[in-house]
């Protein structure tokens, strides 16, 4: 998400009246490659780079195709084929072994639809949004309709397609990628042409709510900050609680315990962790966080804090309802042997995105198969008879 974010922000810094911009966009992979689909780089004709589409390979080949696709003021779909070692433009440095596409699309600054507004759409509201691309494999040379829709999770859409493609269709596939929560990679028959539609799932920003404003609390809140996670920042010191002490912190709020979650809006991508040094402060929090749904609760300390925390609270019949405790990691972090502030600030952070992404948090060279799942890639006729399409 930090990419979008520094995508973004340098867009709104560009004087497109001096200058000319494109967006490149990794639209498929076959084989291993260093960036997966949906990674992305905002290129200005005076070579300014923001984003990647790899690990510093491509995009120096990238900079002069996207300045032939502003010069030409149409999409371009580019393919790198990382696995020929004796590749003059890739050299050997990739690493990789793969085929990688990339889709590099003008901005017309005039148009409120052009790929890099429409990317600011899906962060407006903390919802998931599917992003269409639509991009054709089989002829690279026809005019690739690129970044064209956004599908709100509530149902907003923002763009427009090309109107020989049943919107229906399009519809469709979005609403398959919200419920399924992940991207994929289809392709749609339509009046005898194929086309391919990337539909890239975007989540909302992680927001992080860090309840303490101790010294210890400094590193977690730049590391976070450096991830371009939204962070809140709760504690009832206001001498500690300071934007000069954390001015990394989006939020910072001075309450109670028992006042301090009504102003915070939560959702499944809001994230706790508990590190006050004060038991009664974060006792009260962790009962009102165990009867909300939220996907992360670390608390730091040793096991038997959590451990008199929840007996407490169940002596006093305080949980009520509450059956489970899968959502708590306490002690907090990943065990990586982290003794210093800053040690511990990397194994939560580490934790949170492994819990976030669905991983174990284990060494990558002890997984058998291929470090990034692959993304679902199949033809989607029952969409067609949805639309009721004819081929």
């Amino acid at each position: 998400m930090k990419e979008i974010f520094d995508i973004l922000e340098e867009y709104s810094k560009v004087d497109f009246t001096e200058k000319k911009a494109a967006i490149a966009t990794v639209v498929r992979v076959e084989g291993s490659s260093y960036r997966q689909p949906g990674a992305r780089m905002l290129i200005t004709d005076d070579g300014k780079l923001t984003g990647a589409i790899s690990g510093g390979c491509l995009e120096g080949d990238a900079l002069r195709k996207a300045l032939l696709v502003m010069s030409r003021g149409k999409p371009m779909l580019v393919t790198y084929d990382t696995s020929d070692e004796n590749d003059a433009v890739l050299g050997i440095g990739l690493g990789c072994n793969g085929l990688i596409h990339i889709l590099i699309e003008p901005i017309d600054p005039a148009d409120p639809a052009n790929p890099v507004c429409l990317l600011r759409t899906t962060t407006l509201k903390r919802q998931r949004s599917v992003l269409i691309t639509l991009f054709s494999m089989e002829d690279k040379y026809r005019n690739q309709l690129g970044t064209c829709l956004a599908y709100a999770e509530n149902g907003t859409i923002f763009g427009s397609s090309d109107p020989s493609i049943p919107s229906e269709v399009i519809a469709s596939l979005a609403r398959e990628v919200l419920e399924g929560k992940t991207s994929t990679i289809k392709r749609i028959s339509f009046q005898g042409n194929e086309i391919t539609a990337f539909a890239e799932l975007i989540n909302p920003n992680i927001s992080l709510v860090i309840a303490g404003a101790g010294n210890d609390v400094i590193p977690l809140a730049k590391l976070a900050g450096m991830m371009g996670w939204y962070i809140t920042l709760l504690d009832g010191r206001p001498s500690h609680a300071t934007c000069q002490r954390f001015p990394s912190v989006n939020q910072i709020l001075v309450a109670e315990a028992g006042q301090a979650l009504s102003k915070i809006a939560v959702d499944e991508r809001t994230v706790f962790v508990l590190m006050t040094h004060n038991y009664n402060y974060d006792v009260v929090l962790l009962e009102q966080l165990l009867g909300m749904k939220v996907p992360y609760i670390g608390v730091l300390g040793p096991r038997k804090k959590l451990d008199r925390m929840l007996l407490e609270l169940k002596s006093g019949d305080r949980l009520r309802e509450f059956t489970g405790f899968d959502n708590i990691y306490g002690p907090v972090g990943l065990d990586i042997g982290a003794e210093t502030a800053e040690e511990i600030a990397l194994s939560v952070v580490a934790e949170i995105k492994a819990v976030l992404s669905g991983k174990p948090g284990k060494p990558l060279r002890n997984k058998a198969d291929s470090i990034h799942n692959r993304m679902a890639e199949e033809k989607i006729p029952e969409l067609k008879k949805q639309a009721g399409v004819r081929p």
